[in-house]
């Protein structure tokens, strides 16, 4: 039975990226939300056969006691409504943390959830790609998959880069290398399409982060992995409509004195906000009540979201968890740590301008490192033999610890 938990488990990781393209409407909700109660129905059924609960780490204790905070901020709250609304939510992106921690076994799993992930971000470029396609771009500056918004569908995209690049170099089968490959045409494309300022910096570090896994991998390579990406990115331009490549042309200019689309003044409320309850905030979901902006608005900063809905307590608490997931990061080694490491960091540039806290995409992939930093202590053999790359990378990782 504990076989079948986990197909369900890498269902539910090939669904996140695209979830909000599957809507099967009430009281189902999309995709991922759907397989996600039927997993964890699933493994509440197998603990209680078998009474066997995997030990929580730091990371699953942390995250229980954030989701216990906000829970508990209802009896604060200035917004009884969207806290409950926000309390619910949390509850269903949250437990995957636990849930990759409880049904994560071997590295092999490991890699398994992260073919799962790169196949689900394959989808959802094709989407996108798909969405261009249909409406030849016409009247329109920005694409996206069915459902989704532009900024997180790039970033998402960006965070499918260095798993596809790990899996490319590790991968023994020529398809499943050839799929890890070209994912990173197709996704970039659809990444320019999305027409996202945030989204394109975080490729771009995504990319970097790629090709410096390529060269450890293979450092003779190395040449030909930088040139293949610049040619890659510039005829991938020549596929982009002109207003969608004028909008990315405008980062400079935004980030030199623009308003970043509205964000700066977003940001001052926010902050005013937070200065005002600065220890225990005003409750989960109710960001836009605090800075006294419309329902739809965000605050496109995840820093700012949960300092204002959470206070300082709250914030404490995620980045006690942000410390943990690096921690984590840094325990593995070779080629799975810059990936991995890659991962954080297209996390972190695009936290700036986004509210990453509330998708399930971010907390998937906090569960991904987790389990990684816990095999990589627990069984460091199983971990290189899996995620190695072959004997060039072996050579070099010894070479190194000589040094």
């Amino acid at each position: 039975m504990r076989h079948f938990v986990f197909v369900l488990l890498t269902l539910f990781a090939f669904a996140v990226p695209w979830e909000y393209s599957l809507e099967l409407g009430e009281p189902w909700g999309n995709i991922a939300r759907v397989l996600g109660v039927l997993l964890l129905v699933t493994v509440a059924t197998l603990l209680l056969l078998h009474k066997e609960l995997r030990r929580p780490g730091v990371l699953q204790w942390l995250v229980l006691a954030l989701y216990i905070y906000f829970a508990s901020s209802y009896f604060w709250t200035v917004d009884a409504g969207a806290t409950l609304e926000k309390i619910r939510a949390y509850f269903q992106v949250m437990m995957t943390v636990w849930l990759v921690w409880e049904l994560g076994d071997s590295a092999e799993q490991l890699r398994w959830l992260m073919r799962a992930v790169v196949a689900g971000c394959w989808v959802l470029a094709v989407l996108t790609i798909m969405n261009y396609a249909v409406t030849g771009g016409e009247g329109q500056i920005r694409f996206s998959a069915q459902g989704q918004d532009p900024n997180d569908v790039a970033r998402f995209l960006d965070l499918g880069f260095p798993l596809a690049a790990l899996l490319f170099a590790t991968e023994g089968a020529w398809v499943g290398r050839l799929l890890a490959i070209g994912y990173v045409p197709a996704g970039l494309l659809a990444v320019l399409l999305t027409a996202s300022r945030g989204g394109f910096s975080g490729a771009l570090a995504a990319l970097m982060g790629s090709a410096i896994l390529l060269v450890v991998w293979r450092p003779r390579a190395a040449s030909m992995i930088f040139v293949g990406l610049a040619v890659t990115t510039a005829t991938l331009w020549l596929f982009v409509p002109l207003e969608s490549v004028e909008r990315l042309a405008t980062i400079p200019e935004q980030l030199a004195g623009g308003t970043l689309n509205d964000r700066l003044n977003i940001w001052t409320a926010g902050w005013h906000a937070f200065t005002e309850a600065p220890w225990w905030g005003y409750g989960a979901g109710t960001f836009a009540a605090a800075a006294r902006l419309a329902p739809e608005d965000t605050a496109h900063n995840t820093v700012m979201a949960v300092l204002v809905t959470g206070g300082l307590m709250g914030g404490t608490i995620f980045l006690m968890i942000v410390a943990t997931v690096c921690t984590a990061v840094a325990r593995t080694c070779g080629l799975l740590r810059i990936a991995l490491g890659t991962m954080l960091t297209v996390l972190l540039i695009t936290s700036m301008v986004g509210s990453v806290e509330e998708n399930r995409m971010t907390w998937l992939l906090f569960g991904l490192a987790s389990l990684a930093g816990r095999l990589a202590s627990d069984e460091p053999d199983e971990v290189e033999r899996v995620f190695s790359g072959g004997e060039t990378v072996r050579t070099n990782v010894r070479t190194a610890a000589v040094h």
